[in-house]
């Protein structure tokens, strides 16, 4: 059973959800942009028979608490700092896979550089780490906003926050359509309404830039310390091209990779593959080394 809880953390109401036996090995799920931790609804429970698995929703998402941005700053760092701060107040740490999709990327990379020891191995599921993981629905932002954010370059990113463009990220790449239920968008959509809710998101689209200037020290730490990698990647991403997916390989030549006929959200349309590949791989290729 899914379990649905907060924790105060730096003054802020964190929402997570948990399944799974808490002596079972951890699993910390972060997901990404529009969702929430309702993203993981499905993947919770098909994982929990093995794992104590946990997702948070971050500051400005889902149900986590939602501060001013004119007060608070909407950073990768900032958002890394309330899921490390949460993590520690829930006693969640150690040794643990984590799975980084998306914005999950970004988060999970900078919680691992602060605490090394709690990546026992690793599931990226389209999550950039690589200049040629961009797909063209990033010029806006790349070429744009970063060299010069402004309310004329802001303007057209609103579509992002659209109904049309919100329900294409997750219609986008997946083959059969009717797979994917509508709740996810509307869920979306719905947190999206709030007052300030694009601000925050345009603070995260420009924060962005930090990413991509990390990308090269991520490698290097892939390179260095080879973790045990599981790859599942959509090959019709509306944001991250299969060339991205494909990258890590370089720097993670024993990772296993895993492309699937699907987009961004491959959960929704690959729950079955997802859930046994992520139990055969720790099943073979992570326990006998713990």
């Amino acid at each position: 059973m899914t379990t649905f809880h907060t924790v105060e953390v730096d003054g802020l109401s964190v929402f997570y959800r948990q399944a799974g036996d808490p002596a079972s090995p951890r699993l910390l799920l972060l997901g990404g942009f529009p969702s929430s931790s309702h993203q993981w609804r499905n993947l919770m429970p098909a994982l929990a028979d093995q794992f104590r698995v946990i997702s948070f929703d971050y500051p400005g998402f889902g149900n986590t608490d939602m501060p001013d941005p004119a007060t608070w700053d909407y950073t990768f760092d900032h958002l890394a700092d309330i899921v490390e701060h949460a993590m520690l107040q829930i006693g969640f740490t150690g040794p643990m896979g984590i799975y980084m999709q998306d914005y999950g990327g970004p988060i999970g990379n900078r919680l691992i550089e602060r605490h090394p020891d709690w990546l026992g191995w690793q599931v990226i599921q389209n999550a950039n780490t690589y200049e040629e993981g961009f797909t063209e629905a990033w010029d806006g932002i790349r070429h744009v906003l970063w060299a010069n954010r402004n309310a004329e370059t802001e303007a057209p990113l609103e579509a992002f926050l659209e109904r049309d463009t919100v329900k294409a990220i997750y219609l986008t790449g997946h083959p059969e359509p009717d797979q994917v239920s509508p709740d996810n968008w509307n869920m979306d959509l719905f947190f999206l309404a709030r007052p300030n809710a694009h601000r925050v998101q345009l603070d995260l689209f420009y924060d962005y830039r930090t990413n991509a200037a990390l990308y090269p020290a991520w490698q290097e730490r892939l390179r260095t310390t080879q973790p045990k990698t599981l790859i599942f990647w959509g090959q019709g991403d509306i944001f991250f091209t299969p060339a991205g997916g494909e990258a890590y390989l370089r720097d993670l030549p024993a990772a296993h990779m895993v492309r699937l006929d699907s987009g961004h959200f491959a959960v929704e349309d690959n729950l079955d593959e997802i859930a046994a590949g992520i139990k055969d791989f720790f099943n073979n290729e992570v326990s006998p080394m713990l």
